[in-house]
């Protein structure tokens, strides 16, 4: 039968229609079930979901993608449709971090009547900080809870490709965003938004940035333009008048930590495991560094079949990621 915590798990991902949560778990339930022989009531939870999904599937299979609603001849490999569903919720941020989402979504959703009093709703946003604080998850969530599609444009990909015709690629690209409302994330932003005075400049880059620039600031949309950057002290100071906001991520702290833990292994029994303990093995890791642990945690205990996870399995996952991470700084 199922756990307190899988029932838990099942009743909070429907009350939040985390309908991939939701099937995640009871599919889990049925491995279980099947793992203790209860085949034929394993196989029933697997048709039900395997259903359930399908309906959920014909329901959105009708509704046009917006890239196919425009000429992308001169977008190819340059705009990349991303559907991936991440709720708010769902996202392990400091407080004032989600405040400042929630009040994002308010304006966004409330633009209409923003736009009557001669105001825009935000939309225009800097994201900064280490890889895997979870800058691109929070760009899903906002095309997640504003029910919009999400493009990426990787710009080193743009200039590695096309050096000398980039600023050309740049119009097209900001063209989609006028047609099109979507969020659209640029990502490994510094590639091109670095400083112009930067001693190893490039003339191309150079033209590259003032493009951008413009464009930007050019831009009046209902779309969403959001810049990720690792190195926000590469960026050009010209940027910052032209973004509303500038979000930073920063590694988890030890109450995030544990909310990761709890989050990434609901399904799991952490009786035995001293969660305090191992969230200060795990500072100096990403958010994203984090929840790999904890799946080789999860792994290591399932093929023990064991669902137990125990202080010593956690232990070994977590020291296991800090060592690899280790080796990449030393």
């Amino acid at each position: 039968m199922a756990t307190a915590e899988q029932i838990k798990a099942l009743l909070k991902s429907h009350a939040e229609r985390d309908d991939s949560r939701f099937y995640s778990v009871a599919l889990q339930l049925a491995a279980k079930e099947a793992r203790k022989g209860h085949v034929k009531l394993a196989d029933d939870i697997k048709k039900i979901v395997e259903k359930s999904q399908s309906s959920s599937l014909k329901a959105v299979s009708n509704e046009p993608v917006p890239l196919k609603r425009v000429n992308t001849g001169d977008l190819q490999g340059l705009l990349e449709y991303k559907p991936y569903s991440v709720r708010l919720n769902e996202l392990v941020l400091p407080s004032d971090t989600v405040s400042r989402f929630e009040k994002i979504i308010t304006e966004q959703r409330q633009k209409d009547k923003l736009r009557k009093f001669g105001l825009a709703a935000s939309r225009k946003l800097m994201f900064v900080g280490p890889p895997g604080t979870g800058k691109t998850m929070s760009a899903s969530m906002l095309a997640t809870e504003l029910k919009l599609p999400i493009f990426n444009i990787v710009l080193d990909s743009l200039i590695t490709r096309f050096m000398g015709e980039t600023a050309s690629k740049l119009r097209a690209i900001f063209d989609h965003i006028k047609q099109t409302r979507a969020v659209y994330l640029f990502d490994e932003f510094d590639a091109i938004g670095a400083q112009r005075s930067a001693s190893n400049d490039v003339g191309e880059i150079r033209r590259v940035l003032n493009s951008l620039l413009m464009f930007i600031e050019q831009d009046e949309s209902d779309s969403i333009i959001i810049a990720a950057t690792n190195h926000p002290e590469l960026l050009d100071k010209a940027l910052h008048r032209r973004f509303d906001h500038f979000i930073h991520f920063t590694k988890p702290d030890n109450m995030q930590i544990e909310k990761l833990i709890s989050h990434n292994l609901s399904l799991f029994d952490l009786a035995n495991v001293n969660v305090s303990a191992v969230s200060e093995l795990a500072l100096g890791l990403s958010s994203a560094e984090v929840a790999r642990a904890c799946d080789d945690a999860a792994k290591e205990a399932v093929l023990h079949n064991n669902t137990d996870l125990t202080q010593s399995i956690f232990i070994e996952a977590f020291e296991r990621r800090k060592s690899g991470k280790q080796l990449f700084t030393s």
